[in-house]
This record gives structure tokens, sequence and C-alpha cells, in this order.
């Protein structure tokens, strides 16, 4: 199973963007998916979860300005990030949890996509 991750860029504070997150190869089924992003000098934090039924949670700090969706007959993830902030400047990773070839279900991780907010 791969992910690709992509919708990254530059924005100002205030702007929007989604992110994506496919994922490919041999999938037997999904469980949750996850968005977690890592700013510069900090750990890795999660942003976004969303279970196979569609239930939601989110950080505190985008709740209200972040939406995690998915489509699971694309087996893709998004993110739909409105109202940025500097502080959300960080680089996004998409994790989903699958049942792969080897017929166990395992959690998987995207590349990562920069996210740069700027003031």
């Amino acid at each position: 199973v791969q992910l690709q991750a992509s919708g990254g860029g530059l924005v100002q504070a205030g702007g929007s963007l989604r992110l994506s997150c496919a994922a490919s190869g041999s999938i037997f089924g999904t469980k949750s998916m996850t968005w977690y992003r890592q700013a510069p000098g900090k750990q890795r934090e999660l942003v976004a979860t969303i279970t196979a039924g569609g239930g939601t949670n989110y950080a505190d700090s985008v709740k209200g300005r972040f939406t995690i969706s998915r489509d699971n007959a694309k087996n893709t993830l998004y993110l739909q990030m409105n109202s940025l902030r500097p502080e959300d400047t960080a680089v996004y990773y998409c994790k989903i949890h699958a049942l792969g070839g080897g017929l166990s279900w395992r959690h998987y991780w995207g590349q990562g996509t920069l996210v740069t907010v700027s003031s």
C-alpha cells in the first residue's frame, strides 16, 4: 500500500488549502484515516481523524477551521483547511489503517506535504 499526499503550498493567512492523500496498491479494507502535522522543531501532532463510519475528531487548534473527509471508493483522504494561520505551517502527513496485500491490518504513512502560511 502506498500513500501519496498532495495539495500543500504557500498561502497567506486567512486563505484555504485542500490536502489529498490517495492510497494505492492492494487494499482490501480501511478503517481510520488520520492527518498529522509536524512543525519545525516540534513533535508530530494529530490534526484530525475519521473513522470508517465517518465519525470525526479534531485537535482543538483546528476545530471549526479544518474539515476531514474520505472517499472510500477512491481510497482517498482529504483535509479542507480554511482560515489558515501562520501557526498551521507544518509538514502534513496522512496515515491510514488498512488491510493490505499481506492480509494483515497495519498503519501506512504518506510522505508528507508542506503547508506554509505567511502572515
